[in-house]
């Protein structure tokens, strides 16, 4: 089997994740929303762009640690009510290390309970508070993979194995990546203390983890194969960060039953010239208003968010009075970004060709 394992370096099988995406989505409300909105604008993307920098420090740390393995970058789980959004699994020829990561302003305390207690200090005040246990979290994660792995077995035998011996190939581990963060694990209890890392252990703490195991190393088909499988549970969810700012906006926005009402309105206007478009007095009574905004209405059913979110009535009147025919002048458009463009710029630059 030997002759056959050929594999020297890691190699990411899924390395992206959405967080990007929803980073430009929430950007792009910040001239919808009022003072209080903005406030709360800002402190959610340093939320998610510090979520980000920490997933990259891990990123790093496993590109770079010239290990045989295979990698998967943002795995979304789920089995009914059941499911998971993990930020890493870590195959390797002996086992998988299900990672969460957690990159916390402040220094980290694990006393004996389990609790996990965070201290930090501002403008000379110090603070201290607990959090959710992440070795709790990250046990989740390992049950509905336990959960989908025996279900995956096609008899009693093989299910039963498959429980049994879960624990011994799937290993949990917490990497603060934070690189200022203090742990202290000093009171912790040993299964706690062992599960909790900074990243400049990690590779360390992976090949410490693999030397000591007593499982037979797998093929690297077999590493893929492995690896795979969970990939082909994954299963795209776009985390929509959006929602809750919908109370702070100030933008000329659609109520509820006017955006019911938009699925009901039939496309039977003709076509006028794009100056009669242009006019703002008879805008709303054109028909490639009515076609922009049930295309809009549709695609937020699709996404199961808000039509808002995908573009307002005063980003819909820039569109066409714009009139964009190409990627770079829709680029022009209030409120589309280069995420939104790509989403949905084909739909609406063909939309807009019929018009013109």
């Amino acid at each position: 089997m030997g002759l056959f394992n050929n594999k020297k370096e890691p190699e990411f099988l899924k390395e992206s994740s959405n967080a990007k995406e929803q980073l430009e989505r929430l950007k792009a409300l910040e001239p919808m929303l009022n003072t209080d909105g903005k406030t709360k604008l800002n402190q959610e993307l340093k939320y998610i762009e510090y979520g980000i920098a920490g997933e990259n420090n891990i990123y790093f740390e496993l590109k770079n640690s010239h290990i045989p393995m295979y990698i998967l970058h943002d795995i979304y789980l789920e089995d009914g009510d059941l499911n998971a959004q993990i930020d890493y699994l870590v195959f390797t020829k002996k086992l998988c290390f299900v990672i969460e990561c957690k990159n916390l302003i402040g220094n980290i305390e694990i006393n004996n309970a389990g609790d996990f207690i965070r201290n930090m200090e501002f403008g000379g005040k110090k603070k201290r508070e607990g959090i959710y246990s992440p070795i709790t979290q990250n046990q989740r994660h390992l049950e509905l993979m336990k959960k989908l792995k025996v279900d995956s077995k096609s008899n009693i035998i093989s299910k039963f194995m498959a429980g049994r011996y879960f624990e011994d190939f799937y290993k949990p581990i917490v990497v603060l990546a934070n690189p200022k963060t203090i742990l202290n694990s000093r009171y912790a209890k040993k299964e706690i203390k062992n599960q909790v890392i900074k990243a400049d252990q990690l590779v360390s703490y992976i090949k410490e983890m693999c030397k000591n195991s007593k499982e037979m190393n797998h093929s690297d088909n077999e590493m893929l194969s492995w690896a795979q499988s969970f990939l082909a549970l994954h299963k795209e969810k776009v985390r929509d960060y959006t929602s809750k700012f919908a109370p702070y906006m100030i933008d000329s926005v659609k109520t509820e039953p006017e955006q019911q009402s938009d699925s009901n309105k039939a496309l039977n206007k003709t076509s006028e010239s794009t100056s009669e478009v242009c006019d703002n007095s008879n805008m709303e009574e054109s028909a490639i208003y009515e076609e922009l905004r049930i295309y809009r209405l549709n695609k937020s059913r699709d996404e199961k968010i808000k039509p808002y979110y995908i573009y307002n009535n005063n980003q819909l009147k820039d569109l066409i009075s714009k009139m964009p025919v190409t990627v770079d002048s829709l680029k022009m458009v209030s409120g589309f970004d280069e995420v939104k463009v790509s989403k949905y710029g084909e739909d609406i630059i063909r939309i807009v060709k019929r018009y013109v």
